[in-house]
């Protein structure tokens, strides 16, 4: 009996790491900050744990089923990428039935928690749906899939500020559009490692479009604003003072850090670049918004 107990229990911690590598859920951390960041501006402070706890729900819905829906979208163009080709998808470690009934699941998931938190949020969680699915076909007809995947993170600070007060002002806007730039930028430097790929195959993307010099330099620009929309965030938002400011020149630092370790002659840095460095931006974004707003 209880062997078949521990058996059972393997396996789902099995499964449970399978979804987890599908979905990148290591990756969860860069909208997380901007969402709780902008959900403590909001609230001026902790919301109500049961608002806390809807939002959080509505974020892992969103972002699971997201990320899930891409793999299964791009599983053929991934099987032909040998930097992809080793997916479970590509590879036939699991079914694209499973992987669209786990997608539907967690949207059904946000949308319930989107009816949880108030009227404005369910009204606008189809639009958020929409572009979490239109993501994925974006490189098919446009170079600006990198934008596209950036509004769509920007759903969880803005949705986050809705949650609590249910209308737009100017601080979730600028929460949004630094998030959309942020990410966008660094996702043209993991997409410069697919120029030539994207390129044989006819897909599109900013390096595709521009060059891998010329992508490098949009990306720098999404990020220069980046900082600009944070630090027009600092003046608006009473709570910020000298510990936002300070995790602002942390940020500025690692950025300036990434565009160190990478250039158009030497893209073997990319995942540091692209993905490390700024899981540390948004970690000093959470630790410092955080800090300011309730010491």
């Amino acid at each position: 009996m209880k062997d078949g107990i521990v058996m059972v229990l393997v396996k789902i911690i099995n499964k449970l790491k399978e979804y987890g590598k599908l979905v990148m859920f290591s990756h969860t951390i860069f909208s997380l900050s901007f969402a709780l960041v902008s959900m403590v501006i909001a609230a001026k402070g902790l919301p109500e744990i049961s608002t806390l706890i809807w939002i959080l729900v509505c974020f892992m819905g969103a972002r699971t089923g997201a990320n899930a829906i891409n793999r299964v979208i791009d599983a053929e163009i991934d099987a032909r990428n040998p930097r992809t080709a080793g997916r479970q998808l590509p590879k036939g470690e699991m079914k694209k039935t499973e992987v669209i009934i786990f997608t539907a699941v967690c949207f059904l998931v946000m949308l319930f928690g989107a009816y949880k938190l108030n009227w404005i949020c369910l009204l606008l969680s189809p639009i958020a749906l929409f572009l979490m699915i239109i993501y994925s076909y974006c490189k098919r007809f446009t170079y600006l899939c990198h934008l596209v995947l950036g509004v769509t993170c920007a759903c969880a600070p803005v949705g986050a500020w809705l949650a609590i007060t249910g209308e737009l002002s100017l601080v979730p806007l600028f929460m949004g559009a630094a998030n959309t730039l942020w990410v966008a930028g660094f996702d043209i430097i993991y997409g410069s490692q697919d120029y030539d790929f994207d390129r044989e195959n006819g897909l599109h993307s900013i390096p595709a479009k521009f060059g891998v010099a010329g992508a490098l330099l949009i990306a720098k620009l999404f990020h220069i604003v980046t900082l600009l929309c944070l630090l027009v965030i600092g003046i608006l938002v009473p709570q910020f003072g000298i510990i936002y400011f300070l995790g602002l020149f942390l940020i500025a630092g690692l950025f300036i850090a990434e565009y160190k370790i990478v250039s158009p002659t030497n893209l073997t840095n990319v995942n540091i670049a692209s993905y490390s460095i700024n899981q540390i931006v948004s970690i000093v974004l959470l630790i410092f918004g955080l800090a300011d707003a309730f010491i």
